[in-house]
């Protein structure tokens, strides 16, 4: 098999079905945006159980810190679940992931007077997956399909 080293990275996975391009160099890109959402979930569990210990809890938007708190435990688990989707190669997993890191994103702007430095590394953690998963998401394919 022979490849033109100037248009794309050389195929990883041999293409077993007709019709479907085989995966290529890229697809490290989604694997590093699934470990990302499983960080950011990891971050979310963190923040939500400060919040709920009473940390800073006078800086927090309306809605009253258990709100806030066990919203960040809930998103944090569903952002880990939705990392290992996207590990797995599924496709929901890809627009869960991207919906995600964007609630988390905005999320994180409303509470960023109350933890401005960890709301800081958290945006960047969702800039970061949010690109990996739309410009190279289509790489990683679950094995129903290869």
């Amino acid at each position: 098999m022979r490849h033109d080293r100037t248009s794309a990275p050389p195929p990883v996975v041999p293409d077993p079905v007709d019709g479907l391009p085989a995966a290529r160099g890229w697809a490290g890109w989604v694997v590093f945006a699934g470990m990302l959402l499983i960080l950011l979930g990891a971050f979310h569990v963190l923040e939500g159980i400060a919040v709920l210990s009473g940390a800073r809890p006078d800086d927090l938007p309306p809605g009253g810190a258990a709100t806030w708190g066990w919203g960040a435990v809930a998103l944090g688990v569903v952002a880990a679940g939705i990392g290992l989707g996207l590990l797995a190669g599924s496709p929901t997993a890809r627009v869960l992931g991207v919906l995600i890191a964007g609630l988390s994103a905005v999320g994180e702007l409303l509470i960023s007077p109350a933890f401005t430095a960890g709301s800081v590394v958290v945006v960047a953690v969702d800039v970061l997956c949010i690109y990996a998963i739309t410009v190279h998401g289509g790489e990683l394919r679950a094995p129903s399909v290869r």
